[in-house]
């Protein structure tokens, strides 16, 4: 019984698949038999108006802080072997 529904769920899906490509091929079919679409003109490039002059130079600032030196980190030798 599942077996048989299964193969029918199956077919179904073979069978609206087919259809849909059916119709498809159609409508493509119908596109190219369409005349061509007018070709879009070609537009004017637009001027960009010019830009202010903004001074080059910049504020000066105050100088970073040196940074401190690191401590250094202590070493401990291994103990002596027997």
């Amino acid at each position: 019984m599942a077996a048989s529904i299964n193969n029918s769920i199956i077919f179904m899906m073979v069978a609206l698949l087919s259809l849909s490509n059916i119709s498809t091929s159609h409508g493509a079919r119908s596109l190219l038999q369409l005349p061509n679409l007018p070709t879009i003109p070609s537009l004017p490039k637009p001027t960009m108006p010019q830009l202010p002059n903004f001074p080059v130079t910049l504020p000066t600032m105050n100088p970073l802080p040196n940074m401190p030196s690191l401590p250094n980190i202590p070493t401990f030798s291994p103990p002596p072997s027997n």
